[in-house]
């Protein structure tokens, strides 16, 4: 936030950043929050405009404190490259919608306080924008008013939803915590070298590659692999995957590993 003087008073002032594939919606959004003495913002038609914006502000030292996105937003996944990347470098995804967006912005950008703006409620999606670190869910149809107050709450660490989602809400978190304490318990179970290969799994790799990454026959990655499957209680890699996101578990460092299995002189 920066202060501003107007008519002899200091007034702390609110940088706001509307991101939502709507044109229309997002400007007439941010000329109705605009009018606001204390409230600057910026519209943004997509999660890469989004981006570029969010990197600029930042290198300016304007910094925005408040992103309203929406949780439909239809960007195509494209690749932009990082604030300050080289010409050459790897580009960084850009997310498909709105709590893609929140989900990646809370490492890259983690004081900006986030609300997804949505059409309907659903306590399901709700659930997820919180686990994705939004501090508000908002229906698109509410008053400015309440949008208002939300982004006000939000600046004082609150966390705001429909109360009729209230409830629905906690029963997504709580079975979601639920699903997690038993991944964990179930990847617990693993021997080290079983964590491993699952880890290289999570990347995407197959038999031949993990063992290259191991320094295992692959005799004895399929027999690590069908063990991981077994104490995991799933059939397949893409049932074990999805388990071991669940539980936290990360995708093994494939430059790292590379690096790893160059031998040394």
């Amino acid at each position: 936030m920066v202060r501003s003087p107007r008519q002899g008073v200091s007034v702390q002032r609110i940088r706001v950043l509307v991101v939502d594939d709507h044109r229309i919606f997002a400007e007439s959004l941010a000329a109705a929050l605009a009018a606001e003495q204390d409230v600057d913002v910026a519209a943004a038609g997509s999660a890469p405009a989004a981006l570029r914006n969010l990197d600029r502000a930042a290198t300016d030292g304007r910094r925005f404190d408040v992103l309203l996105a929406d949780a439909d937003l239809a960007a195509p996944l494209l690749a932009v490259p990082a604030q300050g990347a080289a010409r050459d470098a790897v580009p960084r995804a850009v997310p498909r919608d709105g709590i893609a967006l929140v989900s990646g912005l809370r490492t890259s950008h983690p004081y900006l306080r986030t609300v997804v703006l949505a059409d309907r409620d659903d306590p399901r999606r709700a659930a997820a924008a919180l686990q994705a670190g939004a501090s508000g869910w908002v229906a698109k149809d509410c008053s400015l008013s309440r949008l208002l107050a939300v982004i006000r709450g939000v600046l004082r660490d609150e966390t705001h939803l429909p109360p009729a989602l209230l409830t629905g809400v906690l029963r997504e978190l709580t079975a979601a915590r639920k699903h997690r304490s038993e991944s964990e318990r179930l990847v617990e179970s693993l021997t080290p070298r079983e964590r491993e290969v699952l880890r290289c799994m999570v990347a995407g790799l197959g038999r031949k590659a993990v063992a290259e990454r191991l320094f295992l026959s692959p005799h004895t990655v399929r027999t690590h692999m069908q063990n991981v499957l077994g104490k995991l209680g799933v059939h397949s890699t893409l049932a074990a995957v999805a388990l071991a996101r669940r539980a936290g578990v990360g995708p093994v460092e494939l430059e790292a590993a590379a690096a790893a299995s160059v031998p040394v002189p």
